[in-house]
């Protein structure tokens, strides 16, 4: 406009610069979808397609992350390793040997701690890169012997799978066949020094100096052989994905806000009142007995005391006109400072969004306010089926089939122990229903309230042990029947025989047609 108005506002839309954004997961120069070809063109090692360091520190700095992993890691592996019988029959020597056995190669597959625990360290570390690593040590039969987990999973790098195809062997149900396979090479570099290892299974000699695989007739010192890496990846992509990976933006941003808000009581401003003065200035004392009482209001201090402001005119005139002396005015503030934190619902909404991702109810991040024994129950139920089950069979897979198949085991197993989740109410319902129709037997009732109590009870080995109890009383009651029927015969001929009165003869001869009345009812119904 070429000529402006007094009192006319101009209002102009200022647009901040745009701003470098630094997430905690930065891309690597390779590219961010690495395939097979893409991985030949770049040379043998692939790169992760992003630093996976980033995904520790988002781990470490979300309100939530830690949670949801912890879930997994006690859920799925804490509750510890047991052995169990893959056949049902009755115990031979064979199979309690066996059992022995894998007991004392689970039990010593790593000394250091418990076995569960390296496995609980494997599903940590797998839930926050999306991938993880065991070094396997073997004995000079070519058997696992030790494992240990590699704890700086992001200094791993692997091999695309390298020719030749290599046979190897593999025992299914004692029985062995071959398999033909293209092996990788791994190798971890840290601090400058660089040591490698060869893929699970791969019966070649490899040099942990080089990588270079020995030739076949020729040695090499057993301090300098390479040991196994056997990993545990979510997912087909060569370095597994994180389940959260679609939630990274929203975890992120939840930890800018909670910065923002961390940044409030440093940076944030906090005065609580204005005092405004009109038609003149404060005195330069009382301008000091103003800061003076700013600074020591705290405490004891500020207790019974008053503040006093003098003012003086604008142009230092002590003959004030009436219609300008210095007015003083104290205008509250604080009902503009930030009272809560900010973005409350986003970061709700982004803890929601992170649990789906993991399929976790809030009982098991501790959020359990919209809570009762009905919902517990069932959340439970829900999130052990379609979660932590199907985990504990994947890795006791990887146990039974991978770690422990060169010891060619028929009939004893490894698998993860889980939860009691069962509902006393439901068991309760069912056994009455079951018990109604003649179904349990004392042994069976035994069975489930041993299991209920945690303890070993040894079935009863009497016949009626494993008769229905329904069945036992009708035969018990058959049995009481003809019991009393041949004495009432013995005393109605005694009676006869004394010359007894005709109707005490009369009457117990009628209990008797009635007792062998009900006995014919009792035969029917059996029948």
């Amino acid at each position: 406009m070429s000529g402006k108005t007094k009192g006319q506002v101009k209002a102009t839309v200022i647009k901040a610069a745009d701003p470098v954004i630094s997430a905690p997961v930065k891309k690597s120069d390779a590219p961010s979808q690495v395939t097979v070809e893409e991985a030949v063109n770049a040379g043998d090692w692939i790169e992760p397609p992003m630093m996976l360091e980033g995904l520790k520190n988002m781990v470490t700095e979300s309100s939530i992350l830690p949670q949801c992993i912890r879930a997994y890691k006690n859920n799925i592996a804490g509750f510890g390793i047991g052995i169990r019988y893959t056949v049902d029959q009755e115990e031979t020597p064979e199979m309690k040997t066996e059992f022995d056995a894998i007991t004392e190669v689970v039990e010593l597959l790593n000394v250091d701690q418990d076995t569960k625990q390296v496995f609980e360290n494997i599903v940590e570390a797998r839930e926050t890169y999306g991938i993880a690593y065991l070094e396997v040590i073997r004995n000079l039969d070519k058997e696992v012997q030790q494992i240990e987990f590699i704890k700086d999973t992001p200094s791993v790098r692997k091999s695309r799978p390298m020719e030749p195809y290599v046979e190897i062997p593999y025992f299914h149900h004692g029985k062995e066949t071959k398999r033909r396979k293209k092996f990788r090479k791994y190798k971890q570099e840290i601090c400058g020094r660089t040591v490698y290892f060869k893929e699970f299974g791969d019966p070649r000699i490899m040099d942990l100096r080089d990588g270079r695989y020995v030739p076949e007739g020729a040695g090499l010192e057993l301090r300098y052989q390479a040991n196994e890496i056997l990993e545990f990846a979510i997912g087909p992509q060569p370095y597994g994905e994180i389940r959260w990976i679609g939630q990274i933006l929203g975890v992120d941003g939840s930890r800018m806000a909670e910065g923002l808000n961390n940044n409030y009581f440093y940076n944030g401003r906090h005065t609580p009142l204005m005092i405004m003065i009109r038609n003149g200035t404060l005195t330069d004392d009382s301008y000091s007995h103003l800061k003076e009482y700013m600074n020591d209001i705290k405490g004891e201090n500020g207790q019974h005391g008053f503040l006093l402001l003098e003012t003086e005119s604008v142009d230092g005139r002590s003959d004030f006109d009436d219609d300008k002396k210095p007015e003083i005015e104290v205008k509250d503030l604080a009902s503009i400072l930030q009272k809560d934190e900010l973005f409350q619902e986003y970061l709700d909404n982004n803890r929601k969004r992170v649990q789906s991702a993991f399929l976790l109810p809030d009982l098991y991040v501790g959020y359990t306010t919209d809570f009762n024994r009905a919902t517990a129950q069932t959340a439970q139920e829900v999130t052990e089926q379609q979660v932590f089950q199907p985990e504990r069979t994947s890795l006791a897979w990887v146990i039974n089939n991978k770690l422990l198949n060169c010891y060619r085991f028929q009939y004893v197993e490894a698998y993860f122990l889980a939860p009691d989740i069962s509902n006393p109410d439901d068991m309760y319902k069912l056994l009455n229903v079951t018990n109604n129709a003649g179904g349990i037997t004392p042994n069976m009732a035994k069975e489930v309230i041993c299991d209920a109590l945690g303890r070993t009870c040894e079935p009863y080995t009497d016949e009626w042990g494993d008769v229905p109890l329904t069945i036992w009383k009708d035969k018990a009651a058959q049995t009481d029947i003809s019991g009393l029927m041949g004495q009432l015969t013995k005393q109605i001929e005694k009676a006869q025989g004394k010359n007894e009165p005709d109707q005490v003869v009369a009457v117990m001869k009628e209990v008797k047609k009635l007792l062998a009345k009900i006995q014919k009812q009792e035969e029917n119904h059996a029948a």
